[in-house]
């Protein structure tokens, strides 16, 4: 004891327990022993005796409901995603809520009978960048593309609705590079610096470069689908003496900076290394006059929609907005009601979706691994889709062992590997692509024959976006969803939602014919 220790005499006024923090016990106190310990701590804390009167007070108690009901009570702690500066502003859809079907942007719907017989240089397109879409296979506007494009070209905000395949990337791509040729007729361009003051004069050092400032910013939700969005848009660029570059996350932030220093027009990144590129005060928005958000309702579900609205004003006031993606609806309410001024909403006629077979197997636990093997050993290209990055591992390995050649597209793989892995399905060197939503979405590849999901989806929009991985551009598909007995309900109500009707939804063995 503390009090009997060698050669210790406590003094007269000595309290062993004077200075420690006071136990806190979870059951209900005593109105004796309970009520010193309150008058106690009140006396020592002024702010704790505030706090205990407040409480004690009726109205006190209604004015902090009402304060905080107006936000002006600041949480007292923040999560992680809010410290990082990517709060999410929208719940994703749980296993356990009710799959919600948002309200649908009323647009003007534009069927193939409409586009046909019409060519890209009907809707405003210059010669070179005619050519350049032969080059890329596109001879013929798609409805999205016949709809967009010549509303783009007058300058206004757009909204495009269209499913997965119908070219929604050209309709944004090739209209935003003359767009930006019709505003530099008009002299957008002037304040660039030129080559010839760049020159040094001979036996004098060289000036400081001034790079030239984008006047163009594409934003999307994954690093692959920027990086798909480049590959078709730098081409169309380059033909009319445009340069892009691409912004994303998971690479050596160096080559980057280096672009920006050498002058760009068109910016090709995502919410995440934009932000932080105009953090860091690289990246100079000011001067952007277009922007484009590819699958806008993907990136507020994914948690980026403050910070595309904080990347949106770093651009110029009024500039134009347009807004695309295979399941467009009042989710960006926000953003449309913010940055877009009298839109023109347009929707394709989903005329493909039908080359898709749908079906739903119900497998019991212990078959689930048998069944996904049979499935993924079939001929042609397949994609497997997983909920979580150790699951779509699981299943890699599951597959390769059964003499299946698989590979993984997920967010623990570095983004040199992802692009090696995506790569060799795409180049057919691999049959078989397991792969979570985020890491695949919008990527566009093409002749998949089947989509086999392996965990459902959590919602209608995650439905029709793997399944629009197969059947396109006319193309037969089949659609392969994998669910317990428990998920029966819930995945009718997601079908009915999505608007599908399945071929099959019954129980399914390993061996039995599909």
């Amino acid at each position: 004891m503390a009090g009997k220790r060698r050669g210790f005499k406590a003094p007269a006024n000595y309290e062993p327990n004077r200075g420690r923090k006071p136990k806190r016990f979870s059951g209900q106190q005593t109105d004796g022993a309970g009520k010193q310990a309150k008058q106690s701590d009140a006396r020592r804390d002024p702010g704790r005796r505030e706090s205990t009167r407040r409480d004690a007070d009726p109205a006190h108690k209604g004015r902090d409901r009402d304060e905080s009901a107006r936000g002006n009570r600041a949480p007292a702690t923040r999560s992680r995603a809010e410290v990082d500066g990517k709060a999410p502003t929208r719940k994703s859809v749980s296993r356990a809520e009710p799959d919600v079907v948002l309200s649908r942007i009323e647009a003007k719907l534009t069927t193939a009978d409409d586009v046909a017989g019409m060519s890209f240089k009907d809707l405003g397109l210059g010669g070179n960048i005619v050519r350049t879409l032969e080059e890329l296979g596109a001879v013929r506007p798609f409805p999205i593309q016949a709809a967009t494009i010549p509303d783009t070209l007058l300058g206004r905000d757009v909204l495009g609705r269209a499913q997965t395949g119908s070219g929604k990337t050209i309709a944004f791509g090739a209209a935003l590079v003359e767009r930006l040729l019709i505003l530099k007729a008009k002299g957008l361009f002037a304040g660039d610096p030129k080559a010839s003051q760049m020159k040094p004069k001979r036996g004098e050092r060289a000036p400081k470069r001034v790079a030239r400032k984008p006047k163009a910013l594409i934003l999307a939700p994954t690093r692959e689908l920027a990086l798909q969005i480049d590959r078709t848009v730098q081409p169309i660029a380059r033909s009319v003496g445009f340069y892009t570059a691409q912004m994303v996350g998971g690479v050596p932030i160096d080559p980057q900076l280096h672009a920006l220093e050498r002058g760009i027009d068109i910016v090709i990144g995502t919410p995440g290394r934009v932000q932080d590129l105009v953090t860091r005060r690289k990246l100079d928005l000011r001067e952007v006059v277009v922007t484009v958000l590819d699958e806008a309702d993907h990136m507020c579900d994914l948690g980026f929609l403050e910070p595309v609205q904080r990347i949106l004003r770093e651009t110029e006031r009024g500039g134009q907005r347009l807004l695309f993606s295979a399941t467009l609806d009042s989710g960006v309410s926000q953003l449309i009601s913010e940055f877009l001024r009298n839109p023109a909403a347009h929707e394709a006629e989903e005329s493909k979706r039908g080359s898709s077979t749908h079906k739903v197997l119900i497998v019991m636990r212990e078959d689930k691994d048998q069944v996904l093997t049979q499935l993924a050993s079939r001929r042609g290209r397949i994609m497997v889709f997983c909920r979580t990055r150790a699951y779509a591992e699981q299943v890699t390995e599951l597959l390769e062992l059964a003499g299946v050649h698989a590979t993984a597209l997920h967010g623990d793989l570095s983004q040199s590997r992802r692009e090696r892995n995506l790569a060799r399905f795409a180049e057919g060197k691999s049959a078989v692509l397991v792969a979570t939503d985020v890491a695949a979405r919008g990527i566009h590849v093409d002749d998949v024959d089947l989509v086999v999901q392996a965990d459902p989806p959590s919602d209608y929009k995650t439905y029709l976006h793997r399944a629009g991985r197969t059947g396109r551009a006319g193309k037969t598909g089949q659609v392969v969803t994998v669910i317990p007995r428990t998920a029966q309900k819930r995945t009718r109500e997601m079908l009915e939602n999505a608007e599908i009707k399945p071929a099959y939804f019954g129980d399914f063995v390993p061996g039995q014919k599909l």
